[in-house]
């Protein structure tokens, strides 16, 4: 990490690693909603699951992403 800070590539660094991260959470995201029934059908008749759902998948996501591209 010193040397990132040195060389003055950390930001560099830190904005290819978020671009990454964003990307894997929005394929785990749209995987999750495929895999749960989570549609724009189920969003059209009960918006509230739907939101209830989506954030539930979102949440998950995060941590998948989380322990996979930062905690490791």
């Amino acid at each position: 990490m010193n040397t990132l800070i040195l060389t003055g590539e950390l930001w560099t660094y830190l904005a290819d690693l978020n671009e990454q991260a964003q990307e894997r959470l929005d394929t785990i995201m749209e995987q999750m909603k495929a895999t749960e029934g989570v549609t724009e059908e189920l969003k059209r008749t009960s918006q509230m699951e739907w939101v209830q759902r989506c954030n539930n998948i979102r949440n998950r996501a995060e941590e998948i992403v989380l322990h996979e591209m930062i905690y490791s």
